[in-house]
């Protein structure tokens, strides 16, 4: 039996050193932070709804004056490219000033074909425990609490270990933006103690983002205390280019899609299906573009692709790998593990991809490519529903009318035609199968965590 952990750890990826440590929180403690969480609840939904978006914005631009320092945070914790977590504390802001001018329509009172005397109350319900990942240290905790909180809701976050730094930097950018204490708090909780925060009374709900094997035990201890969950999980994401395609396009897109993030996002193009008369030429140009991005320290401007966050993890991908290799995938490109200090994963890009192999099965998390020939696109539709996941995807193709067919057709939680998959505030985001359930973002991240009350005054 492994006992608790006395600090959450967080080693700066790029130099392998420890960077600040965190004290794990008692019990008592906890006990405490949901007290704080209650009472800053019933402060927080008090408030008029135009208040809280006065709150919103005040944050977006707490965050834009506080940018350089938020994204040298992330960089140093978990090793994104600067220029990439500028961008993402830029899209956070945003965030906040989309929901702050269009949340308040959505919680409105929403008519029924009863009448005037029947409607339907979007009221908040408490505070929601919200598990969150490494990989977007801001903007997964924001994406998730800008309309659990517009809404009325207290907000505690359980951040991943390696990024609490980025959690009380939230927390603090927050405060100064004006929300009542309690109202946003973070947990610094053992596995111990997220459990005995879900089965609390004072906890409301649950929101998991993170692997298949954490989403479904959270999932399974909210259940048996009788909470909602919202779960976004692992993905294998399809990025299908038909013969039909604009492959400079593609080509483009599918390199970005892939190792934006070091290949460290859920909806990454994870499975890149090529229809076979394409494939050869799609292949060269794909190889000769990942070959020019630049690996190195993260904290040039320049550096597209630095170190993965965790020494662990870049030991497992490395091992899925040659596993795949072993299986009989093709290495077109071998970068994988870099000598010296740091945790760097130069990209690696594997062809002769099947099913069966771990590189088509199972979710690669990190700069690595799969490249997949299909017969035709019926071939492509089946290759690319051949999987447990189901989060999003991406259609390349000339003939806008068939890839909207072919989108109708795939089996994930979004698709992207002419594009690859990212999050936006005005479009939900969320999965099917072991990819997880309900969505974030627009007016349905919304109401998640919402109590849809129905009233009914003078019924006869």
């Amino acid at each position: 039996m492994s006992s608790t952990p006395a600090f959450a750890l967080s080693i700066n990826p790029a130099t392998g050193e420890e960077f600040a440590r965190y004290p794990i929180e008692s019990h008592e403690k906890i006990d405490a932070s949901l007290n704080l969480a209650v009472a800053g609840y019933r402060t927080w939904s008090a408030m008029p709804v135009s208040d809280r978006a006065e709150v919103l914005r005040r944050l977006a631009k707490v965050l834009r004056a506080d940018i350089d320092a938020l994204a040298a945070l992330a960089t140093n914790e978990m090793g994104k490219p600067i220029a990439q977590a500028k961008a993402e504390v830029e899209k956070c802001a945003g965030l906040c000033d989309w929901y702050a001018e269009q949340g308040p329509a959505m919680l409105n009172d929403e008519s029924t074909a009863i009448g005037k005397d029947a409607y339907v109350s979007y009221l908040p319900i408490g505070a929601v425990l919200a598990v969150m990942p490494w990989n977007f240290p801001f903007w997964q905790v924001l994406r998730g609490a800008v309309p659990i909180l517009l809404g009325g809701n207290a907000y505690v976050l359980k951040h991943a270990p390696n990024v609490m730094g980025c959690a009380y930097a939230l927390q603090s950018a927050l405060k100064e933006a004006g929300l009542p204490d309690g109202a946003f708090s973070v947990l610094n909780a053992s596995n111990d103690g997220v459990s005995m925060a879900i089965a609390d009374r004072r906890i409301a709900a649950v929101a998991v983002t993170g692997s298949v094997r954490a989403g479904s035990a959270i999932a399974s201890q909210a259940g048996a205390a009788l909470k909602k969950s919202v779960l976004e999980l692992g993905g294998a994401d399809p990025f299908i280019v038909l013969a039909d395609a604009d492959l400079d396009g593609a080509v483009k897109a599918a390199v970005t899609g892939r190792f934006q993030n070091n290949g460290q996002i859920c909806i990454a193009a994870k499975r890149i299906i090529l229809e076979k008369p394409i494939a050869q030429a799609f292949t060269e140009k794909f190889v000769a573009a990942v070959k020019a991005l630049q690996v190195g320290n993260p904290m040039d401007p320049d550096t597209y692709v630095g170190p993965m966050a965790r020494f662990d993890l870049r030991d497992e991908l490395a091992g899925q790998v040659q596993a795949s290799v072993e299986g009989g995938a093709t290495l077109l490109l071998d970068g994988g593990k870099q000598e010296g200090k740091g945790n760097y994963f130069a990209p690696v890009i594997l062809s002769d991809v099947r099913p069966g192999m771990v590189a088509f099965d199972q979710e690669l998390f990190g700069p690595v490519a799969s490249l997949i020939v299909a017969e035709d696109e019926k071939d492509a539709l089946a290759l690319a529903n051949h999987s447990e996941f189901g989060l999003s995807g991406a259609i390349w193709t000339t003939d806008r009318e068939k890839g909207k067919a072919f989108a109708r057709r795939l089996e994930t939680g979004g698709v992207f035609v002419n594009g690859f998959p990212a999050s936006d505030p005005r479009i939900p985001i969320g999965g099917i199968k072991h990819s997880g359930y309900g969505r974030e973002l627009s007016h349905f991240g919304m109401t998640e965590f919402l109590n849809a009350q129905t009233v009914w005054v003078d019924r006869k």
